[in-house]
C-alpha cells in the first residue's frame, strides 16, 4: 500500500466519481464499474478532497469538524487515503 504524506495533494481518479446518498456516499468507478459505499467520515474526507488540498490541511478542517484528536486524525487519515489509492479511488500522488 502507498505511502501518503502529509504535504501530498489528493484527487480523486480521473474516473471516479462520489455521490451523496442518505447518511454517507457512495463512489463509483466508470472503467470498471465498481461502486462503493462510504460512511460519514469517508464520505467528510472525499468532500475535502480537490486537487489543492494537501493531505495535512484536509486533516486539519476534518479535526475542526469532528473535534477529534490531530495525531490520531493525522494516522487514520493517511491510511485511509493509501486505502483509497490503492482501490483507484483517489489518484496516486506519487505518479
Amino acid at each position: 500500500m502507498a505511502q501518503i504524506a502529509s504535504e501530498m495533494v489528493l484527487r480523486l481518479a480521473d474516473d471516479a466519481s462520489v455521490q451523496h446518498v442518505g447518511d454517507g456516499a457512495v463512489v463509483l468507478l466508470a472503467r470498471s464499474g465498481q461502486l462503493y459505499t462510504c460512511n460519514g467520515t469517508t464520505e467528510a474526507f472525499l468532500d475535502k478532497v480537490d486537487g489543492a488540498r494537501s493531505l495535512d490541511q484536509i486533516v486539519v478542517l476534518l479535526s475542526d469538524e469532528f473535534e477529534v484528536d490531530k495525531d490520531t486524525l493525522d494516522q487514520d487519515m493517511a491510511a485511509l487515503a493509501a486505502e483509497l489509492v490503492s482501490e483507484g479511488i483517489l489518484a496516486d500522488p506519487a505518479a
